[in-house]
Protein backbone atom coordinates (compact mmCIF):
# COMPACT_ATOMS: atom_id res chain seq x y z
CA UNK A 1 0.00 0.00 0.00
CA UNK A 2 1.20 3.48 -1.05
CA UNK A 3 2.63 5.99 2.06
CA UNK A 4 -0.30 7.94 2.85
CA UNK A 5 -1.80 9.21 6.27
CA UNK A 6 -5.05 7.34 5.63
CA UNK A 7 -5.98 3.78 4.31
CA UNK A 8 -9.25 4.90 3.12
CA UNK A 9 -10.29 7.87 1.06
CA UNK A 10 -13.76 9.42 0.51
CA UNK A 11 -14.54 8.86 -3.54
CA UNK A 12 -17.79 9.76 -5.81
CA UNK A 13 -18.60 6.89 -7.50
CA UNK A 14 -21.66 5.01 -8.86
CA UNK A 15 -22.57 1.45 -7.48
CA UNK A 16 -24.08 0.92 -11.49
CA UNK A 17 -23.70 2.37 -14.53
CA UNK A 18 -27.11 5.08 -15.54
CA UNK A 19 -27.72 5.35 -11.15
CA UNK A 20 -26.52 8.21 -8.91
CA UNK A 21 -23.11 8.96 -8.26
CA UNK A 22 -22.69 9.07 -4.21
CA UNK A 23 -20.07 9.70 -1.49
CA UNK A 24 -18.12 6.16 -0.49
CA UNK A 25 -15.31 5.28 1.95
CA UNK A 26 -12.92 3.16 -0.15
CA UNK A 27 -9.38 2.01 0.08
CA UNK A 28 -6.64 4.20 -1.29
CA UNK A 29 -5.40 3.22 -4.67
CA UNK A 30 -2.40 0.83 -4.91
CA UNK A 31 0.66 2.26 -6.48
CA UNK A 32 2.53 0.41 -9.20
CA UNK A 33 5.96 0.66 -10.01
CA UNK A 34 5.81 3.05 -12.99
CA UNK A 35 2.79 5.12 -11.21
CA UNK A 36 2.86 7.87 -8.90
CA UNK A 37 -0.07 8.32 -5.84
CA UNK A 38 -1.42 11.86 -6.38
CA UNK A 39 -3.45 13.87 -3.26
CA UNK A 40 -6.49 15.10 -5.35
CA UNK A 41 -7.18 18.89 -5.02
CA UNK A 42 -8.99 19.70 -8.19
CA UNK A 43 -10.73 16.80 -10.61
CA UNK A 44 -12.12 18.22 -13.89
CA UNK A 45 -15.70 17.85 -14.08
CA UNK A 46 -15.76 16.81 -18.23
CA UNK A 47 -18.76 17.55 -21.08
CA UNK A 48 -18.19 13.23 -21.68
CA UNK A 49 -18.43 12.26 -17.78
CA UNK A 50 -22.30 11.63 -17.91
CA UNK A 51 -21.32 9.44 -21.24
CA UNK A 52 -18.92 7.45 -18.97
CA UNK A 53 -21.80 6.88 -16.10
CA UNK A 54 -23.55 4.99 -18.32
CA UNK A 55 -21.16 2.91 -19.09
CA UNK A 56 -20.15 4.69 -22.67
CA UNK A 57 -16.46 4.55 -21.55
CA UNK A 58 -16.40 1.11 -20.64
CA UNK A 59 -18.58 -0.80 -23.51
CA UNK A 60 -15.91 1.76 -25.88
CA UNK A 61 -12.84 0.85 -24.66
CA UNK A 62 -13.90 -2.79 -23.53
CA UNK A 63 -13.05 -1.82 -20.00
CA UNK A 64 -14.23 -4.79 -17.53
CA UNK A 65 -16.24 -2.01 -14.93
CA UNK A 66 -15.82 -2.97 -11.34
CA UNK A 67 -17.99 -1.18 -8.78
CA UNK A 68 -18.71 1.29 -6.76
CA UNK A 69 -16.86 3.20 -9.85
CA UNK A 70 -15.10 6.28 -9.39
CA UNK A 71 -15.82 8.70 -12.17
CA UNK A 72 -13.57 11.47 -13.46
CA UNK A 73 -10.54 11.66 -16.15
CA UNK A 74 -8.31 14.20 -15.33
CA UNK A 75 -7.12 16.09 -12.45
CA UNK A 76 -3.84 17.55 -10.38
CA UNK A 77 -2.85 17.91 -6.84
CA UNK A 78 0.49 17.09 -4.74
CA UNK A 79 2.43 13.59 -5.11
CA UNK A 80 2.68 11.90 -2.28
CA UNK A 81 4.27 8.76 -3.36
CA UNK A 82 6.40 7.61 -6.25
CA UNK A 83 6.94 4.22 -7.84
CA UNK A 84 10.24 2.43 -8.14
CA UNK A 85 10.86 3.24 -11.86
CA UNK A 86 9.60 6.90 -11.34
CA UNK A 87 12.01 9.27 -12.37
CA UNK A 88 10.62 12.55 -13.26
CA UNK A 89 8.83 13.39 -9.33
CA UNK A 90 9.21 13.20 -6.00
CA UNK A 91 7.18 13.76 -2.86
CA UNK A 92 5.85 17.43 -2.51
CA UNK A 93 5.69 18.14 -6.47
CA UNK A 94 2.39 19.40 -7.66
CA UNK A 95 0.82 17.32 -11.18
CA UNK A 96 -1.72 17.26 -12.98
CA UNK A 97 -2.78 14.14 -14.84
CA UNK A 98 -5.13 12.76 -17.07
CA UNK A 99 -6.41 8.89 -17.89
CA UNK A 100 -8.85 7.55 -20.34
CA UNK A 101 -10.01 4.82 -20.13
CA UNK A 102 -9.62 4.71 -16.61
CA UNK A 103 -8.19 1.81 -15.38
CA UNK A 104 -8.78 1.46 -12.26
CA UNK A 105 -10.11 4.43 -10.51
CA UNK A 106 -11.13 7.75 -11.43
CA UNK A 107 -10.22 11.57 -9.96
CA UNK A 108 -13.76 12.14 -8.13
CA UNK A 109 -11.62 11.09 -4.97
CA UNK A 110 -8.56 11.96 -2.63
CA UNK A 111 -6.21 10.22 -4.16
CA UNK A 112 -5.75 9.04 -7.06
CA UNK A 113 -2.82 6.48 -8.69
CA UNK A 114 -1.77 7.54 -12.64
CA UNK A 115 1.23 6.22 -14.45
CA UNK A 116 4.36 8.63 -14.86
CA UNK A 117 3.51 8.99 -18.58
CA UNK A 118 -0.07 10.19 -18.20
CA UNK A 119 0.89 13.08 -15.70
CA UNK A 120 2.94 16.74 -15.76
CA UNK A 121 3.99 19.30 -13.26
CA UNK A 122 1.76 22.06 -12.39
CA UNK A 123 3.31 25.43 -14.40
CA UNK A 124 3.68 28.13 -12.33
CA UNK A 125 1.50 29.80 -14.22
CA UNK A 126 -1.47 27.97 -13.33
CA UNK A 127 -3.35 27.43 -9.89
CA UNK A 128 -3.90 23.77 -9.38
CA UNK A 129 -7.43 24.11 -9.37
CA UNK A 130 -7.25 25.03 -12.73
CA UNK A 131 -4.61 22.03 -13.65
CA UNK A 132 -7.04 19.74 -12.58
CA UNK A 133 -9.70 20.44 -15.18
CA UNK A 134 -7.67 21.58 -18.21
CA UNK A 135 -5.83 18.37 -19.52
CA UNK A 136 -8.56 16.83 -21.98
CA UNK A 137 -9.84 20.24 -22.88
CA UNK A 138 -6.28 21.22 -23.91
CA UNK A 139 -5.63 18.07 -25.62
CA UNK A 140 -8.60 17.84 -27.65
CA UNK A 141 -8.45 21.51 -28.59
CA UNK A 142 -4.51 21.29 -29.81
CA UNK A 143 -5.10 18.14 -31.63
CA UNK A 144 -7.71 19.46 -33.57
CA UNK A 145 -5.65 23.02 -34.58
CA UNK A 146 -2.73 21.27 -35.09
CA UNK A 147 -2.83 17.86 -36.36
CA UNK A 148 -6.41 18.27 -37.79
CA UNK A 149 -6.45 21.52 -39.35
CA UNK A 150 -2.76 22.05 -39.58
CA UNK A 151 -3.76 25.81 -38.91
CA UNK A 152 -0.71 28.14 -40.15
CA UNK A 153 0.60 31.35 -38.96
CA UNK A 154 -1.48 34.46 -40.86
CA UNK A 155 -4.52 32.28 -41.26
CA UNK A 156 -8.24 32.94 -40.57
CA UNK A 157 -10.45 30.52 -38.71
CA UNK A 158 -13.60 30.25 -36.69
CA UNK A 159 -13.73 28.69 -32.90
CA UNK A 160 -17.48 27.82 -32.58
CA UNK A 161 -18.19 26.88 -29.05
CA UNK A 162 -15.08 29.56 -28.08
CA UNK A 163 -16.24 29.76 -24.73
CA UNK A 164 -16.53 26.53 -23.74
CA UNK A 165 -13.77 23.95 -22.31
CA UNK A 166 -12.34 23.25 -25.60
CA UNK A 167 -13.06 26.47 -27.35
CA UNK A 168 -11.85 28.93 -24.89
CA UNK A 169 -8.29 27.45 -24.43
CA UNK A 170 -8.45 27.05 -28.67
CA UNK A 171 -8.87 30.35 -28.60
CA UNK A 172 -5.56 30.93 -26.90
CA UNK A 173 -3.63 28.18 -28.43
CA UNK A 174 -4.80 29.25 -32.35
CA UNK A 175 -3.38 32.94 -31.20
CA UNK A 176 -0.01 31.34 -30.18
CA UNK A 177 -0.14 29.64 -33.16
CA UNK A 178 -0.43 33.13 -35.04
CA UNK A 179 -4.23 32.62 -36.88
CA UNK A 180 -6.44 35.48 -36.94
CA UNK A 181 -9.04 34.46 -34.67
CA UNK A 182 -13.18 34.86 -35.25
CA UNK A 183 -14.88 32.94 -32.44
CA UNK A 184 -18.86 32.46 -31.97
CA UNK A 185 -19.33 32.20 -27.78
CA UNK A 186 -22.33 31.63 -25.24
CA UNK A 187 -24.26 34.60 -23.75
CA UNK A 188 -22.69 38.38 -22.80
CA UNK A 189 -20.64 36.98 -20.10
CA UNK A 190 -19.07 33.89 -22.66
CA UNK A 191 -18.26 37.02 -25.42
CA UNK A 192 -16.61 39.16 -22.69
CA UNK A 193 -14.03 36.42 -21.74
CA UNK A 194 -13.24 35.30 -25.40
CA UNK A 195 -12.53 39.02 -26.27
CA UNK A 196 -10.20 39.11 -22.78
CA UNK A 197 -8.66 36.16 -24.00
CA UNK A 198 -7.64 37.70 -27.45
CA UNK A 199 -9.84 36.80 -30.25
CA UNK A 200 -9.61 39.28 -32.64
CA UNK A 201 -13.76 39.29 -33.20
CA UNK A 202 -16.55 37.59 -31.01
CA UNK A 203 -20.31 37.41 -31.55
CA UNK A 204 -22.70 35.11 -29.63
CA UNK A 205 -23.97 32.66 -31.32
CA UNK A 206 -27.14 32.24 -30.00
CA UNK A 207 -27.82 36.31 -31.12
CA UNK A 208 -25.90 36.68 -34.00
CA UNK A 209 -25.83 36.04 -37.53
CA UNK A 210 -22.88 34.01 -37.36
CA UNK A 211 -22.16 33.69 -40.98
CA UNK A 212 -22.52 37.45 -41.83
CA UNK A 213 -20.20 38.19 -38.95
CA UNK A 214 -17.54 35.83 -40.41
CA UNK A 215 -18.13 36.76 -44.18
CA UNK A 216 -17.30 40.34 -42.50
CA UNK A 217 -14.05 39.41 -40.84
CA UNK A 218 -12.91 37.57 -43.51
CA UNK A 219 -14.09 38.78 -46.89
CA UNK A 220 -12.28 35.54 -49.33
CA UNK A 221 -13.21 32.99 -46.77
CA UNK A 222 -12.22 31.65 -43.75
CA UNK A 223 -9.30 29.32 -43.99
CA UNK A 224 -10.64 26.74 -40.65
CA UNK A 225 -13.06 25.92 -38.57
CA UNK A 226 -12.74 24.47 -35.55
CA UNK A 227 -16.56 23.62 -33.95
CA UNK A 228 -17.48 22.13 -30.98
CA UNK A 229 -20.90 22.39 -31.03
CA UNK A 230 -23.51 21.34 -33.48
CA UNK A 231 -26.70 22.47 -34.70
CA UNK A 232 -28.69 24.32 -37.38
CA UNK A 233 -26.36 27.80 -36.47
CA UNK A 234 -23.24 26.00 -36.86
CA UNK A 235 -24.03 24.73 -40.06
CA UNK A 236 -25.14 27.97 -41.36
CA UNK A 237 -21.62 29.10 -40.02
CA UNK A 238 -19.41 27.05 -41.69
CA UNK A 239 -20.99 28.49 -45.32
CA UNK A 240 -18.28 31.71 -44.84
CA UNK A 241 -15.58 29.06 -45.08
CA UNK A 242 -13.72 29.08 -48.17
CA UNK A 243 -13.62 26.58 -50.71
CA UNK A 244 -10.88 24.31 -49.81
CA UNK A 245 -10.58 25.02 -46.38
CA UNK A 246 -11.36 22.61 -43.34
CA UNK A 247 -13.30 21.93 -40.64
CA UNK A 248 -12.73 19.77 -37.38
CA UNK A 249 -14.46 18.90 -34.98
CA UNK A 250 -14.16 16.34 -31.92
CA UNK A 251 -16.60 13.07 -31.77
CA UNK A 252 -19.39 13.63 -29.84
CA UNK A 253 -20.29 17.04 -30.87
CA UNK A 254 -24.01 16.73 -32.03
CA UNK A 255 -25.78 17.08 -34.23
CA UNK A 256 -22.75 16.62 -36.41
CA UNK A 257 -21.27 19.30 -38.44
CA UNK A 258 -22.34 19.65 -41.90
CA UNK A 259 -20.49 21.68 -44.62
CA UNK A 260 -20.88 22.40 -48.25
CA UNK A 261 -19.02 21.02 -51.01
CA UNK A 262 -15.55 21.59 -51.32
CA UNK A 263 -14.65 22.00 -47.51
CA UNK A 264 -12.51 19.14 -45.99
CA UNK A 265 -14.40 18.09 -42.71
CA UNK A 266 -13.10 15.71 -40.35
CA UNK A 267 -14.24 14.02 -36.88
CA UNK A 268 -11.68 12.96 -34.15
CA UNK A 269 -10.60 11.43 -31.14
CA UNK A 270 -9.18 13.38 -28.45
CA UNK A 271 -6.00 10.71 -28.38
CA UNK A 272 -4.92 11.45 -24.47
CA UNK A 273 -1.58 9.55 -25.21
CA UNK A 274 1.92 10.38 -23.11
CA UNK A 275 3.42 12.05 -26.70
CA UNK A 276 -0.03 14.23 -26.18
CA UNK A 277 0.45 15.32 -23.01
CA UNK A 278 4.19 16.14 -23.63
CA UNK A 279 3.57 18.38 -26.12
CA UNK A 280 0.84 20.17 -24.44
CA UNK A 281 3.42 20.83 -21.73
CA UNK A 282 5.44 22.31 -23.57
CA UNK A 283 3.16 24.59 -25.08
CA UNK A 284 1.60 25.76 -21.98
CA UNK A 285 4.98 26.28 -20.68
CA UNK A 286 5.98 28.71 -23.10
CA UNK A 287 3.02 29.92 -23.51
CA UNK A 288 1.55 30.75 -20.72
CA UNK A 289 -2.62 30.13 -21.05
CA UNK A 290 -5.96 31.27 -18.57
CA UNK A 291 -7.92 28.25 -17.56
CA UNK A 292 -11.34 29.27 -16.76
CA UNK A 293 -12.92 27.68 -13.63
CA UNK A 294 -16.60 28.56 -13.75
CA UNK A 295 -17.49 26.99 -10.66
CA UNK A 296 -16.05 24.74 -8.05
CA UNK A 297 -18.38 21.83 -5.55
CA UNK A 298 -17.37 19.77 -2.72
CA UNK A 299 -16.86 16.28 -3.64
CA UNK A 300 -20.07 15.30 -2.30
CA UNK A 301 -21.80 17.54 -4.42
CA UNK A 302 -21.12 15.80 -7.64
CA UNK A 303 -23.68 14.82 -8.68
CA UNK A 304 -25.16 17.97 -9.02
CA UNK A 305 -22.10 19.18 -11.09
CA UNK A 306 -23.15 16.52 -13.93
CA UNK A 307 -27.10 18.32 -13.81
CA UNK A 308 -24.88 21.64 -14.09
CA UNK A 309 -23.34 20.62 -17.17
CA UNK A 310 -27.05 20.71 -18.79
CA UNK A 311 -26.41 24.66 -18.17
CA UNK A 312 -25.05 27.64 -19.17
CA UNK A 313 -21.57 28.20 -17.69
CA UNK A 314 -18.09 29.33 -18.80
CA UNK A 315 -15.41 27.44 -19.35
CA UNK A 316 -14.88 24.54 -16.79
CA UNK A 317 -16.51 23.07 -13.94
CA UNK A 318 -14.41 21.56 -11.16
CA UNK A 319 -14.78 19.25 -7.98
CA UNK A 320 -12.70 19.63 -4.58
CA UNK A 321 -11.74 16.58 -3.24
CA UNK A 322 -9.68 17.53 -0.91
Amino acid sequence: MAQTTHDTMHAAAIDTFGGPVTLHTLPVPEMGPDEVLVHIQSAGVGVWDPFEREGGFAKAFGVKPHFPYVLGSEGAGTVVDVGTRVRNFKKGDRAYAVAIPIPRAGFYAEYAAVKESDAAPVPDTLSVEQAGVMPVVAITALRGLDDMLKLKRGESVMIFGASGGIGHLAVQFAKHMGARVFAAASGDDGVALVKRLGADAVVDGHRDDVRAAARRFAPDGLDAALVTAGGEVTDRALEAVRDGGRVAYPNGVEPEPKARPGIAIKSYESDVTPEMMAKLHRLITEAPIEVHVDRTLPLDRADEALQALDRHFLGKLALRPS
